[in-house]
């Protein structure tokens, strides 16, 4: 790329690194205020299989995906950018972090939208085939096991990417050890949570790793686009003194 390039690119993963770290917040944030009222941590007015009575959960249990749906996109977008930005014997790193970020995206986004498209109108319409597995409800449902799938795609994304940053930078060190970090935990929760409860763990792995997830994206998000935002001038007067 020239110097011009480099400098949009620059904009671009930072304005990405910043969109996705302040939406994962959000939806963190959202979450976190969102009373869980089936499965093991409900501890009042839980909701009990076929789950065909949680019409008035909506759009109250449901607040948090939206912004999930658009951190994902921001997360692929900061991929993207990060792949471009790598130096050319890392993007090998970088190019499968994207393509894992994109098959985690599509998961988790499709998975959100499920929910907030289908399963509210077909309650309403009493149209019950198919909504006790596909409910968030439903703490061993087929909305959990995407999500522990999406996020575990997720985590694999910044482990990956994580090879593909520069070291000449504490803070993308920093970044770097917080990426791998969380994958080599993500692993460890995942062997430890079946190992002791195989099929009866429910949601809780779910829980852990979009905590881990979560965390780690926030973080290293953030941490990036101060990276970024100090590469914006720099690259900025070497196109001037080019010029």
């Amino acid at each position: 790329m020239n110097q011009v390039q480099v400098f949009a690119n620059s904009r671009f993963v930072f304005w990405m690194a910043f969109a996705c770290a302040v939406t994962t917040l959000v939806t963190f944030a959202i979450a976190i205020m969102t009373p869980p009222l089936s499965g093991p941590f409900c501890k009042a007015g839980c909701f009990q299989y076929p789950y065909l009575d949680i019409a008035s959960r909506f759009p109250r249990d449901y607040y948090w995906m939206f912004p999930a749906m658009i951190s994902n996109l921001f997360f692929v977008a900061l991929m993207v950018g990060l792949h471009y930005r790598a130096e050319a014997c890392r993007r090998v790193f970088s190019m499968f972090a994207l393509i894992i970020s994109s098959m985690s995206a599509l998961v988790l986004i499709g998975d959100y939208f499920v929910q907030v498209s289908v399963i509210q109108p077909s309650v309403l319409a009493k149209e019950s085939d198919g909504v006790s597995l596909l409910t968030q409800f439903n703490p061993h449902g087929l909305f959990i096991a995407l999500e522990e799938l999406g996020y575990l795609l997720m985590s694999l994304a910044m482990a990956s990417i994580a090879f593909a940053l520069s070291k000449a930078s504490l803070l993308e060190r920093v970044v770097r050890w917080i990426f791998i970090g969380q994958a080599v935990l993500a692993i460890v929760l995942l062997v430890t949570i079946a190992g002791f409860m195989g099929h009866a763990r429910e949601y809780v792995f779910e829980v852990a790793i979009i905590s881990v997830a979560w965390l780690a994206l926030i973080a290293g998000a953030g941490m990036l686009s101060v990276v970024l935002r100090r590469d914006i001038p720099r690259k900025a007067e070497r196109i001037q003194q080019r010029q």
